[in-house]
């Protein structure tokens, strides 16, 4: 493994106290045991259910190069014969090795938030940006308080370009995270219903993703979705903090990457976009309007970061979204094949209508149902019960023919349902599991669709156990699983 940082260097970007001989080199920095690889930094963290230091002599097993320990904790850790860095707080200790990543880089930075679409536009970014240079990004959804810093951290000093994903759930959350990142462009997606529990409105929501604006560099881009209603809102946000160069992204006639046609397929889709007034047409193996959305955020990126347009928007026919993010799976039924859409992964009001429009566009078989499985849609607070009954209009326009629900919150639309569609409502997902195996029918295409924590993704794994892939969907799946691996070591 290539050197990532010297102990020393560690030592000095921590300002910690060392015990025994640090290592020359250090590959990697990890905060979990279990994926730990020789040679690596492990920071114990304290999070809200485990406590790294719990875990310091499995690191060390693990082949652990060094320990990030807290002082407090020293005495606990009894007689661990390894190196170690003893400091106030490691949390902390990770965030100082953020910051001086950060500012050992020459890279361009990437920053993306938003209320759909971060991990997804991330992801892209990966891809589209890797024919311009060597590519850092943050590792799965580390987008929070923790994940920020140590993706920051893994960044290899010869980066050329990095994409940083910064979520939150509170007001007040991004603003230190992106001045850590201090992106040369910050991306914002999508303003929509997502954690609306915790906001008023969607412009409180507007104005907490605005945050994003306030860590970009000197001469930096803000680059915002021009079809969202609260453009104007984002933009003003985005000069009053002083960024002269503000860029809109979507369909919108004043949009300077705009998306000009847009033709579903089967596996995904086809559009062209206009980036800095040259067309490039792209074929998007990840299928929706949604999708071309967050790609033409990526190529409008991509060109103010001075990456290779055309290249970028070649090489995003090789992308293919993440398990729960609206992957598509082409499975065998005793009498047949039907489709899969997996949107486990995450749900709210917006993402729920561009995964219905998603369903709509997809072709039946012979005999084929559109189905849509739906799950609660968490953190909307006191607006739930209103959100969730807003559902029926959009499904009822995506001409879906059967609709199963599971979850407490999502009982008001069963009952909103009742009169105008085939529903079946059941509490849980022991309960739903069942019932979805025993409805598909071939020709069908079955769309799932909640918030992560609702667990639905045991019953896209329950279907991928019970009706084998059809043919070249394993091909791809092994594809697809070897790239997913190579993401995790490039990260780690």
């Amino acid at each position: 493994m290539s050197q990532l940082w010297t102990g020393q260097e560690l030592l000095v970007a921590t300002a910690g106290r060392p015990l025994g001989r640090l290592p020359e080199n250090v590959t990697g920095i990890s905060i979990d045991s279990r994926s730990l690889k020789p040679g690596e930094a492990f920071f114990a963290i304290k999070g809200d259910r485990v406590d790294g230091h719990d875990f310091a002599s499995s690191a060390m097993g693990a082949g652990a190069g060094l320990l990030v320990v807290a002082e407090a904790k020293l005495p606990a850790l009894g007689r661990l014969a390894m190196p170690m860095i003893v400091v106030p707080d490691v949390l902390e200790a990770m965030v100082a090795v953020g910051i001086a990543a950060r500012a050992r880089s020459k890279a361009k930075i990437i920053a993306v938030t938003g209320s759909a679409g971060k991990t997804t536009t991330k992801e892209l970014l990966r891809v589209a940006l890797a024919p311009s240079g060597k590519v850092h990004a943050s590792d799965r959804s580390f987008n929070n308080h923790w994940g920020v810093p140590l993706s920051l951290a893994r960044m290899p000093a010869d980066t050329d370009y990095a994409i940083f994903e910064i979520g939150m759930n509170h007001a007040g959350e991004i603003r230190p995270l992106v001045r850590m990142v201090r992106p040369h462009v910050a991306i914002v997606t999508l303003i929509a219903a997502a954690h609306l529990g915790h906001f008023k409105n969607l412009d409180e929501i507007a104005d907490a993703k605005a945050e994003i604006f306030e860590g970009v560099e000197k001469d930096g881009n803000a680059l915002i979705n021009r079809d969202d209603e609260r453009w104007k809102l984002l933009e003003k946000k985005a000069s009053a903090v002083g960024i002269e160069y503000v860029w809109g992204f979507g369909e919108h006639s004043r949009a300077q990457f705009k998306l000009v046609d847009f033709a579903p397929g089967e596996g995904g889709s086809t559009f062209t976009a206009r980036i800095a007034g040259k067309d490039h047409a792209v074929t998007l193996a990840a299928p929706g309007r949604h999708m071309a959305r967050n790609a033409l955020a990526a190529l409008g990126a991509a060109s103010l970061t001075g990456a290779d347009v055309d290249k970028a928007a070649a090489m995003l026919a090789s992308f293919a979204p993440d398990a729960g993010r609206g992957r598509k799976h082409r499975l065998r039924h005793p009498r047949g094949t039907f489709t899969l859409i997996d949107e486990s992964y995450n749900a709210n009001p917006a993402s729920m209508r561009a995964a219905f429009e998603l369903l709509a566009a997809t072709p039946v078989g012979k005999n084929g149902r559109r189905i849509a499985v739906l799950g609660d849609m968490l953190e909307l607070g006191d607006h739930s019960a209103k959100l969730h009954a807003g559902l029926a209009e959009p499904l009822a326009a995506a001409g879906v023919d059967k609709v199963l629900l599971g979850g407490p919150e999502m009982a008001v639309l069963d009952g909103k349902l009742r009169e105008t569609m085939a529903v079946e409502y059941l509490p849980s997902v022991d309960e739903l599991e069942p019932a979805v195996l025993s409805a598909v029918r071939p020709g069908d295409v079955l769309m799932i669709k909640s918030s992560n924590g609702i667990g639905f993704a045991r019953i896209v794994q329950a279907l991928l156990r019970q009706f084998p892939a059809a043919a070249g969907e394993r091909r791809a799946a092994a594809t697809k699983e070897r790239g997913d691996h190579q993401h995790a070591h490039d990260a780690g």
